[in-house]
């Protein structure tokens, strides 16, 4: 399939947040355009001194943390360094904390609206974690 990949991250479950940090990173490191949405309860762990882990949805997201699986993070910063994707906060949300983005991990680009990423996506594959 070519065109971009679009992932919504909306959990703050670590099985879903690696996923969707594995996804985005596979995609953009094998050269498709990829942005990353975040919003809702995966929003706070992409805020500057956030916690770098995320409490488990079951047991396989107690093995990654026992198996010392790299941090859905650092995979995340893989995807923006090594493939050029891009990853934008939920300008709702950020208005919602009253935050910019300075408040941000270094990973983010900037902010956006959903409106505008729902259009940068059309023709694209959209997944949603």
């Amino acid at each position: 399939m070519s065109g971009g990949l679009y992932v919504v991250c909306l959990t703050g479950t670590r099985e879903k947040l690696q996923f969707a940090a594995m996804a985005a990173s596979v995609a953009a490191v094998c050269g498709r355009e990829v942005q990353v949405f975040i919003s809702m309860n995966a929003f706070l762990y992409f805020l500057k001194n956030a916690p770098d882990d995320a409490p488990s949805e079951g047991p396989f997201g107690d093995t990654l943390k026992q198996k010392k699986a790299p941090p859905f993070m650092h995979i995340f910063e893989q995807a923006v360094d090594l493939g050029d994707a891009k990853i934008y906060a939920c300008s709702m949300a950020m208005d919602i904390m009253h935050l910019n983005k300075e408040d941000m991990h270094p990973c983010i680009a900037g902010p956006a609206g959903l409106t505008k990423f729902l259009s940068d996506a059309e023709g694209g594959q959209i997944v949603v974690f």
